[in-house]
């Protein structure tokens, strides 16, 4: 049996879901799976049973309970040292830690404007004026993490941290509503999506029976 339970919702657009179990599974640490059924009117009381404060993701280790995205992250880099969840280098770690403190609480014309959905069809949606200043900044993020620190691999700081957990779900709103990406954004996009914990996500996905979301929901 794992000592950690993850708690997420319906993974075709759970993006804050997707952001430690991406980790877990990237990073190779177990964990057990527990699912909460998002959009439903049984949501609220399930989510009451697991979560302080009724969202997902949650993780409990052995009874222990953190929530919060980047609080997970935070613990698991605490557990396990050796996984590199942070980059080593104090420079990099800082800068690290910025960036996905800013998707933390930034970018919110382009969540909503591109809201994640696995099952929509590739194709581009125009952003309004505050949405692509934010697109922008997300691209000068990842170029600037990229010619900085990541010359050890395909990720922001070479190999696999929690910022590129962080920064997962817009991956994916990238390559679904982003159409022509920039040669720099795509290469970061194309290895994100390529890593198996992606593909596993995006097949369980595909099999959610729920017809929530809509292949166009929110065009």
């Amino acid at each position: 049996m794992a000592e950690f339970t993850l708690y997420i919702g319906n993974k075709c657009f759970s993006s804050w879901s997707l952001r430690p179990w991406v980790a877990m599974k990237h990073l190779e640490i177990p964990f057990e799976e527990g699912f909460v059924r998002l959009r439903t009117p049984q949501t609220f009381a399930n989510l009451a049973k697991v979560s302080p404060t009724g969202l997902v993701p949650v993780l409990n280790h052995k009874g222990r309970i953190v929530w919060e995205t980047l609080a997970i992250l935070e613990y698991l880099a605490d557990l396990y040292p050796e996984k590199k969840l942070w980059p080593e280098d104090i420079g990099a770690r800082a800068l690290a830690r910025s960036v996905a403190t800013e998707m933390h609480s930034g970018f919110r014309e382009v969540r909503y404007g591109w809201p994640m959905n696995l099952r929509r069809p590739k194709s581009h949606k125009p952003l309004d004026a505050e949405g692509e200043a934010q697109r922008a900044r997300i691209e000068a993020i990842w170029r600037q993490c990229r010619e900085e620190y990541g010359q050890g691999g395909p990720f922001l700081f070479g190999h696999f941290t929690a910022a590129d957990a962080m920064y997962a779900p817009v991956v994916t709103r990238f390559d679904t509503y982003g159409g022509e990406l920039a040669p720099v954004t795509r290469a970061y996009v194309d290895a994100v999506l390529a890593t198996p914990a992606m593909r596993h996500w995006y097949a369980e996905a595909a099999k959610e029976p729920w017809p929530e979301p809509g292949p166009h929901e929110q065009d």
